[in-house]
């Protein structure tokens, strides 16, 4: 017989206490991009107990994205990856506020969209595979006094173990992270907190019966959603303020 006491946030209650639960049900994040990484960050912030949601994304799931992505199922294939995601979301928790936004983010709408939501996020996740509009998320949550932590490459690596946060300007190994490094030095973009692993991606070997080298990168089903996990928690240590290295803002 089910314990008529548990509730979707009694085991998370149990390791953080009320207090923090509640600050987590009132807390608004974004998640820029539903890929690997995002959708599935946004799915464990769902089950996290963050209360308000902002999904972002201007794809439709595709059959190539079965093997990492939260939103990915043959039963989902061609649909707009932000609603797909918005009715996860709804699916875990029925009180969330859920707001899918299906649209590319660029310098010149970035502001418009974000800063026009009804509510203003409390943490931003970059969870997109564009380096330009990496750094327009970057360069307006730095003006805005707004928390990000910023996903770096996982393609063609096998090795989650070797992840970890770090300043962009402190990274290594990653080739995406690298670019990102000098783009942000040029543009001013200062304190950009990242995950971002400095394992050498391995070089991806061309499908059966294609000649030359591989036109798509590769990723294993488990590397971006273990990303996506750990961005998860990154956010969610720091709104819920029980880990005291992290709470009350993005410092590393």
């Amino acid at each position: 017989m089910a314990n008529t006491l548990e509730t979707p946030t009694s085991r998370l209650e149990l390791v953080m206490g009320t207090d923090a639960v509640r600050r987590l049900a009132g807390s608004c994040v974004a998640v820029l991009g539903l890929g690997g990484v995002g959708s599935n960050c946004a799915e464990a912030l769902a089950r996290g107990g963050v209360g308000s949601l902002v999904l972002v994304d201007r794809d439709a799931v595709e059959p190539s994205n079965i093997n990492r992505q939260a939103v990915a199922y043959a039963s989902t294939v061609g649909q707009r990856k932000a609603n797909v995601m918005a009715r996860i979301v709804a699916d875990i928790n029925p009180h969330a506020s859920i707001t899918p936004i299906d649209v590319f983010l660029t310098r010149d709408n970035i502001g418009q969209i974000l800063g026009g939501l009804e509510r203003r996020p409390d943490f931003v996740v970059d969870a997109i595979d564009n380096v330009t509009a990496k750094l327009a998320v970057a360069r307006w949550c730095q003006e805005e006094g707004m928390p990000l932590v910023s996903s770096m490459g996982g393609a063609n690596k096998l090795h989650p173990e070797l992840l970890r946060f770090a300043d962009v300007s402190q990274t290594h190994g990653c080739p995406l992270a690298r670019i990102m490094r000098k783009e942000c030095r040029r543009r001013g973009i200062h304190g950009l907190r990242v995950l971002y692993s400095p394992e050498e991606p391995v070089r991806p070997q061309a499908p059966d019966g294609a000649s030359g080298k591989a036109a798509t990168l590769g990723t294993m089903s488990y590397f971006p959603p273990i990303m996506g996990q750990m961005i998860a928690g990154d956010v969610i240590l720091s709104l819920s303020g029980i880990d005291g290295r992290r709470a009350g803002g993005v410092g590393l």
